[in-house]
């Protein structure tokens, strides 16, 4: 049986979604945890892109080990050393170039002869085969580049020193059936030289087919990202492949290395992260993947499993989860079950969510593994806390215009607020504005229920939008109210550090 290579380009390609951008710590959060879901290849960024960018896959080249670090890098001298530079330190490293090859992109875009673009692509893998053992290269727009240049830099590429050929569908323009047959034809020209990778893009919604059906015919690794996020309609979702090849092992003769038992959560930490919510019908992680409604489905199960699930809750960590703490908990049993769940802190940090425990503890009769997680990432994201809720009290009612008394801590002085709003959040969010003296916009403000019950915690995501600037911020707290305050106050913070 194949193993097929899951090179993941969350932090890359992901992080290109609007909105979904990342600061350095939290893509570390997430390489360490991609590390745990056991892909092959993180692509941890784009270095020549920005100072962020270089220092995010440094950062990752330095501190996460345990699978091959890329870096992205056009067909360009400066980005080649560029992102060598950034990955010099990691065990593993691979510089990731690209150049276009399609008519279209050649003509309107880079204004080159296709003699001139093979020509610069070889020279730059070269260059980058100097620095680096492992190279691997993209000829950018393939799916509407003609066949047989295609396979003269292909092979060219190879030449030069590229281990690994990428082949992209950049616009997502291409069919299950023209691709399979495109990678084919590649596959039949190069042989076992080289690994043949593809990049889907999910604009026609193929990117997974589109993928398998390249498997079907020579593919050996696969591009994507968690939940499928990326640019305009996403990327091939990282999940769905994974889950095709597990489930349809006796059609595809193929699998992968991923711990699939680490998907659901590596889902929930990217949606926490990004603010980007899974739909709920979405295959694998969506809400409703395992939930069935129908009398006969649920008649079926109830006699056999089988009859209707072709997978197993279990097989991606979607386990029911058990008790685990509570309010006469303490602390060595706290830090034993975070370290169950994934997560190293420090003292300090320990000392900190334990705290919370306790004060959510108090206040949530069961406390289930996603509370503990929701909790704890809080704590893992942490920044520099310019302001800080110390506390809030609401009156408000049908003949009672909504009310919000505030205490928030500034630096290191208490300061105190009262606002009247449309509503609740409204007053509150007028407050924090008051005392801060921000003139920041909300964009977007959601709200879910973390796991079920009354007392359930509730999680609060928002994005303000200041000078131009869009940050995101996270809160929660089994009262939605103090969960919404916390999370705009998260967000004034990331904007304070971003403006420093």
């Amino acid at each position: 049986m194949r193993i097929i290579k899951i090179f993941d380009t969350t932090l890359r390609d992901g992080e290109q979604s609007p909105g979904a951008s990342m600061n350095v710590d939290e893509k570390i959060q997430v390489a360490k945890q991609l590390v745990k879901l056991g892909v092959d290849i993180i692509e941890a960024g784009f270095p020549f892109a920005s100072p962020g960018d270089f220092d995010a896959v440094k950062r990752i080249a330095n501190e996460v080990k345990g699978a091959i670090i890329a870096g992205l890098a056009r067909a360009k001298e400066d980005d080649i050393k560029s992102a060598y530079e950034a990955l010099k330190d990691a065990p593993m490293k691979r510089i990731h170039t690209f150049h276009s090859t399609s008519d279209i992109h050649l003509k309107y875009q880079f204004r080159v002869s296709r003699e001139e673009a093979l020509k610069r692509s070889v020279e730059m893998v070269k260059l980058a085969r100097s620095l680096v053992e492992d190279v691997e290269f993209s000829p950018m727009d393939a799916t509407r580049t003609e066949i047989p240049y295609l396979l003269d830099v292909v092979e060219a590429v190879i030449e030069a020193g590229a281990s690994t050929v990428n082949i992209p569908d950049t616009v997502g323009y291409t069919t299950p059936t023209e691709f399979g047959n495109m990678i084919k034809a590649i596959k039949e020209k190069i042989g076992d030289k080289a690994v043949i990778s593809v990049h889907c893009h999910n604009d026609l919604g193929l990117a997974v087919a589109n993928s398998l059906a390249a498997i079907i015919n020579g593919a050996g690794q696969v591009e994507c990202t968690i939940n499928g996020i990326g640019e305009r309609a996403g990327n091939c979702s990282m999940e769905e492949i994974v889950m095709n090849l597990k489930t349809r092992k006796d059609f595809y003769n193929a699998d992968t290395n991923i711990n699939t038992r680490e998907i659901i959560r590596t889902s929930r930490l990217i949606t926490r992260i990004t603010g980007m919510a899974v739909q709920p019908n979405k295959a694998i992680v969506g809400a409703n993947a395992f939930a069935h409604e129908s009398g006969i489905h649920q008649d079926g199960l109830l006699k056999e499993k089988m009859t209707y699930e072709i997978m197993r809750p279990e097989d991606i960590g979607l386990q029911k989860t058990e008790l685990v703490l509570g309010k006469h908990s303490g602390r060595h049993a706290f830090k034993d079950r975070l370290q169950e769940l994934g997560y190293e802190l420090s003292a300090e940090e320990i000392d900190t969510a334990f705290k919370k425990f306790k004060h959510l503890a108090d206040q949530k009769k069961d406390i289930f593994n996603e509370d503990l997680e929701a909790l704890v990432s809080e704590e893992v994201s942490k920044i520099p806390e310019i302001y800080s809720l110390v506390d809030l009290s609401i009156s408000s009612g049908v003949s009672v215009k909504p009310t919000a008394a505030l205490k928030l801590k500034v630096n290191n002085d208490v300061v105190e607020k009262m606002e009247h709003g449309d509503g609740p959040v409204d007053a509150v969010y007028k407050a924090i504005a008051s005392i801060t003296k921000t003139k920041s916009n909300l964009q977007k403000f959601e709200v879910k229920s973390v796991t079920g019950g009354m007392d359930a915690l509730g999680e609060v995501t928002v994005t303000i939008e200041e000078d131009g600037k869009a940050v995101r911020g996270q809160g929660a707290d089994t009262d939605i109210i103090v969960a919404a305050a916390k999370a705009y106050i998260n967000a004034l913070n990331k904007l304070a550090v971003r403006k420093r």
